[in-house]
């Protein structure tokens, strides 16, 4: 069986409960301006938000684009007068004091660092990325961490995943798989770049393309099983 020695994790709904983070930063950031998040106003900015993340991935929006709009764009949708880079600065700031795990990523991280080299790959935003990997503790597990902010690239990219393996010592993409929430970003993605990847898959979608992912676990806690049944 196949022994891994490299780890990919991405960070957002994977090791950390984006979802969770965001229902206590998004009213703390429209309760500073005094904007009521009403059902409507929440429906728009996660459509737009979530279209914006997707222009990114397939490189058609920057990320300096997508922060100066997401909350710009729907503060001006209501009726309001925005700056959209500072309210993104903003909400930034509290989505960087959440400290919710998914369930059993702390304990799997853990153990998997006792054997294996694990590194972080993200498209989140580098400064808010760090701050939650210090504030979670999850920081010295990492050997590395790899935001795309900072690399120039985001997933699905290959170049992303080449800026990653060349600042790897010794590495070796058949010993390297990546895990994920996301099946474009982490699987389209790892499986462009040549790796194994693990899909992590609670709700059980159904992949949009041809591509199948290696592995997929429905709780992080299956991917300590896995790992030990492979090796």
């Amino acid at each position: 069986m196949k022994d891994y020695q490299f780890l990919f994790f991405d960070l957002d709904d994977t090791l950390l409960d984006f979802k969770e983070a965001e229902k206590i930063a998004l009213p703390k950031l429209f309760a500073a301006h005094d904007f009521p998040l009403t059902p409507e106003v929440e429906r728009f900015y996660h459509e737009l938000n979530s279209g914006l993340w997707n222009s990114l991935e397939q490189g058609l929006v920057t990320r300096q684009e997508l922060m100066a709009t997401r909350f710009g764009k729907t503060f001006e949708h209501f009726g309001r007068t925005a700056d959209g880079l500072a309210l993104d600065a903003e909400f930034r700031s509290y989505l960087a004091e959440s400290n919710v795990f998914v369930e059993g990523a702390l304990e799997t991280i853990q153990l998997l660092a006792q054997k294996n080299e694990l590194y972080i790959t993200s498209n989140g935003v580098s400064e808010t990325q760090y701050k939650r990997l210090q504030v979670t503790g999850l920081a010295p597990y990492f050997k590395q961490v790899f935001v795309s902010e900072d690399t120039g690239y985001q997933k699905p990219m290959k170049p992303f995943f080449d800026y990653v393996f060349d600042r790897i010592p010794h590495f070796d993409p058949t010993k390297a798989m990546i895990i994920g929430d996301s099946y474009s970003a982490d699987i389209i993605g790892g499986a462009g770049a040549g790796i194994d990847t693990c899909w992590l898959n609670p709700l059980k979608k159904v992949p949009t393309s041809t591509i199948q992912p290696t592995y997929t676990i429905e709780k992080l806690e299956q991917l300590v099983t896995l790992l030990q049944h492979d090796n």
